[in-house]
């Protein structure tokens, strides 16, 4: 129940009680105020027990808050601008290299050793394999070892 606010290196805590005097004892410090706050100025980091009591009414918190000098606070509105924008660059920049990437296909027929993109040209048969000719008249002689042979 118990409010905590932080602010670089100034912690302020903020009582359940507001009536009274409002009696603080911040890690063996004991403090008297008159509001419901109190604040830590220059706060270490360091875990601190922290009790609050007022009218015969006792309060303690476990306080373990990190604190630092030069850190930006950034509300969510800030947060959710900085992802848009670099969700937004990105998506720009692969849009950009889909596009040059797709136009290099295009070039790539006037590189060197390429075929002319004209006309459809017919290709020429395949030069037939002296190894598998179709067996010609006179010629059985040549492959007559080739007979399978019986066991």
């Amino acid at each position: 129940e118990f409010l905590v606010e932080i602010s670089g290196t100034t912690v302020t805590i903020t009582c359940p009680v507001t009536e009274g005097n409002i009696a603080w004892d911040v890690a063996g410090t004991k403090e008297e105020s008159t509001g419901g706050k109190y604040v830590i100025e220059n706060h270490n980091s360091a875990p601190a027990n922290v009790t609050c009591s007022a009218s015969g009414k006792t309060y303690a918190m476990y306080l373990n808050a990190r604190v630092c000098t030069n850190c930006e606070e950034l509300d969510a509105l800030a947060v959710t601008g900085i992802i848009t924008a670099d969700l937004l660059i990105t998506f720009g920049v692969l849009i950009l290299v889909y596009y040059f990437s797709k136009d290099r296909k295009g070039r790539a027929g006037a590189s060197a050793g390429s075929r002319p993109r004209g006309q459809k040209m017919q290709r020429p048969p395949p030069v037939p394999n002296p190894d598998y000719e179709p067996i010609r008249k006179g010629q059985r002689e040549v492959y007559a070892g080739l007979e399978s042979r019986g066991f």
